[in-house]
């Protein structure tokens, strides 16, 4: 695959690293100078200098043929327009941008942008189980980016508990997959009953994770 990676921080330094470990064609615009010599020092030519927000530079750079690019400057507005430059102007069949402000995740998936990588979420998606207060997990967007698959724990203190699948008002096009407990993992029925601890694997849309996390976690009485 040809891969273009816009912003040579560490992060595309790795990025780039990895990827022509693994046989992909690598080509990664840097602006800032500095940091454009030092990873032409590094990785040699497959390191251009130039700003990859410009479509000048995305041609120069043969993007009409690349199968991908990742953006993953820390500023989200390069990051977001050298996507859309790609995917609208040359036809790139993937994009992926990297967010720096967990606010706008869903501006990016409302413009377009195929795979969105959110550091903050990601870190609170890790240590979830010591962070009560973000019980959802994301573990999957699928293809188009209209549906996730998450995972919600049931609080022991939840009003779901002890009640029948049926009896909880999911959002609308939400669907409990799998719960998994003590017990081990089963594919609930209507008449499965919830019990504290269990973690629920759900397939929803975007729009709707909050009011599925509600659903699952709001105590008695909220």
């Amino acid at each position: 695959m040809y891969i273009i990676i816009v912003g040579g921080g560490k992060v595309g330094y790795h990025l780039a690293t990895a990827l022509l470990r693994e046989g992909h064609e690598v080509l990664v615009l840097e602006k800032d100078p500095g940091k454009a010599s030092f990873l032409c020092e590094q990785l040699g030519s497959v390191c251009v200098r130039g700003d990859g927000c410009e479509a000048r530079t995305l041609a120069e750079a043969g993007t009409e043929r690349a199968d991908m690019l990742i953006a993953v400057t820390n500023e989200d507005e390069d990051n977001l327009v050298a996507c859309q430059v790609a995917k609208h102007k040359f036809n790139v069949p993937r994009t992926i941008a990297r967010i720096n402000n967990p606010k706008n995740e869903a501006l990016f998936k409302k413009l377009g942008i195929d795979v969105t990588v959110s550091s903050t979420n990601l870190i609170l998606e890790h240590i979830e189980e010591e962070v009560p207060t973000h019980p959802l997990v994301h573990l999957l967007t699928l293809k188009g980016g209209n549906l996730e698959v998450v995972e919600v724990k049931v609080p022991p203190n939840s009003a779901v508990v002890g009640k029948r699948m049926k009896e909880i008002a999911l959002p609308p096009g939400s669907v409990i997959a799998l719960m998994i407990g003590k017990w081990g993992a089963i594919v609930p029925t209507p008449d499965t009953i919830l019990e504290p601890e269990a973690q629920l694997i759900a397939v929803t849309r975007p729009e709707a994770e909050e009011a599925l996390r509600t659903a699952i976690t709001a105590t008695k009485g909220v």
